[in-house]
């Protein structure tokens, strides 16, 4: 039996719209500037990360009809970025989360085969979906879907790029008259896909993608949401950052992803995380209090709360107790713009008033006792020993790093977390394959012309 430990797959994220971003810090770089992505994208590939991750806003944020004072407000475009960060990069993967909602199948089929193109087979698509009007209203069609026919549509959406990328097959094979090369001569067939979302046919403009297909990406919680992504998604997003959860739903997807015909390594699973590092595990803990701390304000507790009760809190102190009213889920969205991730308003409710008399918190303790998304904190001997650890343990296959401190936080992770992780053999030394789909363990796709799954 092998003692050989399971290989880590890291990927990195530029903070966005979020409060755990300390866009207030005095060291902190622009959101937007070009400079900020490219430094992290390149801090990223010098650590060996297997991909950029972008995130998407499509939306400003409200509260009660009001843009958030506290949100970093702009988010350029996902293309764009990424395109510009594959010139200035050799290895990482580029991801970006595009809507299946407000776009149709030939636009990303054809954005995302160039980027995979011009990356030289790098790129990754995070699909995603929408079911507001308030984000509708952006688009000229609106958008606005029933939660239960979101995933309907994103699953057409999927196949049916899926169809077009899969239209072009590898053609005759050919000498290059000057180098003596064998060549493939790249031939466009024809598409056509029907269904209740989409009725479309032709020729696709864009050769087979040097992956065969960009990488899969997509995060579901819910069970459809968990069926959708272990049918389709070669990665999914874990909201679990800590077990006994995160090996439980590690268990469900992989059992998920083998009952929809797959094999359970053809789906990997990375939660996010930040990180704070500090010489002592003493030194440490008490900068992630700091930082959390100066994260979660009274007001982002109250603004938390409130998308859950769905209400007005600005009434309630955020030192004193968690509101004993209940939600009101039938009254007019409160927040707007913020993806609501808790399936049950009262059970979630319920809960946090049950831990927060446990552990005698107040609403702002319970909120960040709460609502933390798993921070990596301690030295960086006890962060690499908690990835390498977790990882080997089946809790994922990996992780995706941010920093609340834009860009520069990766940079303490790349220098001294990475070396301790290759030591440990768990990290590569050097990049391996040609593309991300390599660099990630998947089974390759060929570059001809492949049946749908």
């Amino acid at each position: 039996m092998s003692n050989r430990r399971k290989q880590v797959i890291l990927g990195a994220y530029l903070g966005g719209v979020n409060h755990h971003t300390a866009w207030w810090h005095p060291e902190a770089g622009s959101q937007i500037d070009f400079s900020s992505f490219e430094h992290t994208a390149r801090t990223a590939e010098r650590g060996k990360f297997d991909f950029f991750f972008l995130a998407e806003g499509l939306i400003l944020r409200e509260r009660a009809g009001k843009i958030f004072d506290q949100d970093i407000i702009g988010r350029p475009d996902t293309f764009t970025v990424l395109a510009s960060l594959a010139a200035v990069t050799e290895h990482l993967g580029l991801a970006g989360t595009i809507n299946a909602t407000f776009n149709e199948p030939y636009e990303l089929a054809r954005r995302f085969a160039s980027l995979d193109h011009l990356s030289g087979g790098r790129a990754a698509w995070n699909v995603v979906t929408s079911f507001d009007a308030f984000t509708g209203q952006n688009f000229r069609r609106g958008g606005f879907l029933d939660p239960a026919d979101r995933y309907v549509r994103a699953e057409q959406t999927l196949n049916a790029v899926r169809a077009l990328w899969d239209s072009w097959d590898a053609g005759d094979v050919v000498a290059d008259r000057d180098t003596g090369r064998f060549l493939a001569r790249p031939e466009a067939g024809s598409f056509a896909f029907s269904g209740s979302q989409f009725d479309i046919s032709g020729r696709f403009t864009v050769p087979r993608s040097p992956q065969g297909r960009p990488v899969i990406l997509q995060a579901g919680v819910s069970p459809q949401g968990r069926d959708f992504a272990a049918a389709n998604a070669d990665a999914i997003f874990s909201p679990y950052g800590k077990l006994p959860e995160a090996a439980e739903f590690y268990r469900d997807i992989k059992a998920r992803a083998v009952a929809a015909g797959r094999a359970a390594d053809d789906i990997k699973i990375l939660p996010s995380a930040s990180f704070v590092l500090g010489d002592t595990e003493a030194e440490a803990r008490e900068k992630y209090h700091t930082i959390r701390d100066e994260q979660v304000t009274g007001q982002t507790a109250l603004i938390l709360l409130e998308q859950i009760w769905n209400r007005d809190l600005s009434a309630y102190d955020p030192d004193g107790p968690v509101p004993d009213i209940d939600p009101d889920p039938e009254a007019p969205a409160f927040i707007q713009g913020r993806a609501f991730l808790h399936q049950d308003r009262f059970a979630t409710a319920a809960r946090l008033r049950e831990v927060a008399e446990a552990k005698k918190l107040s609403l702002r303790g319970v909120v960040i006792d709460q609502f933390e998304r798993g921070p990596l904190v301690g030295t960086p001997a006890q962060v690499a020993a908690h990835i390498d650890d977790f990882v080997d343990g089946d809790g994922s296959d990996g992780f995706i790093l941010g920093s609340h401190l834009v860009p520069w936080g990766l940079d303490e992770f790349v220098d001294r977390v990475v070396p301790l992780l290759q030591d440990r053999g768990v990290l590569r030394a050097d990049y391996t394959g040609v593309t991300l789909r390599d660099n990630l363990g998947l089974r390759p796709l060929p570059s001809e012309a492949v049946a749908s799954r």
